[in-house]
């Protein structure tokens, strides 16, 4: 009997922990520019929550201005330099567009249902050039991540097409593969 009990409880470990384990990625974030990926600027940590995915940055050096940058997740993994609107090389651009499953092809932030699941609260850009400030991506989990990008963006982002595409962020200047 307390074999057979020991063989169950070893089993269901064996089949939680991997999942318990794998309750949180740690996502290294890199400088981007049109030569391709550069140094290292800190991780960001994912991990779910019942309110949505929580998004922890311990990033350095991301530089100014401070204040709040377009953040979002990227369909591809790979931070790649790629063709820009001119042709030519541009950073990250080889991480293609925003998480967009259901394929909406709206940019309305993250609360909204009909857009992109891939639009992020802002990234908040410490006076020093850092970045701390966790948020909460309520549209996404965990799970979602595996095999995209997430990237920062030059400037902040209004969740709307208008008047420029994609929230008016401008370049890519930090992205991370996600694994």
């Amino acid at each position: 009997m307390h074999r057979m009990l020991l063989t169950t409880a070893l089993s269901v470990f064996a089949l939680v922990a991997p999942a318990v384990l794998a309750a949180e990625k740690s996502i290294p974030i890199h400088a981007i520019s049109a030569n391709g990926t550069g140094m290292g600027l800190g991780t960001i940590t994912a991990k779910d929550t019942p309110q949505g995915l929580l998004l922890t940055p311990d990033l350095k050096q991301v530089g100014q201005p401070a204040g709040p940058r377009g953040f979002h997740l990227h369909e591809k993994g790979d931070c790649g330099a790629g063709p820009g609107a001119d042709g030519r090389p541009a950073p990250g651009m080889a991480a293609g567009g925003h998480y967009d499953p259901a394929k909406t092809g709206k940019h309305h932030g993250p609360h909204a249902k009909d857009g992109h699941k891939g639009d992020l609260p802002p990234l908040v850009v410490n006076p020093d050039g850092t970045a701390t400030l966790p948020v909460l991506a309520p549209q996404l989990k965990l799970r979602d991540l595996t095999g995209k990008a997430l990237m920062v963006h030059a400037g902040g982002d209004n969740y709307s097409d208008t008047p420029a595409p994609l929230g008016g962020g401008g370049g890519r200047v930090a992205c991370g593969v996600i694994k």
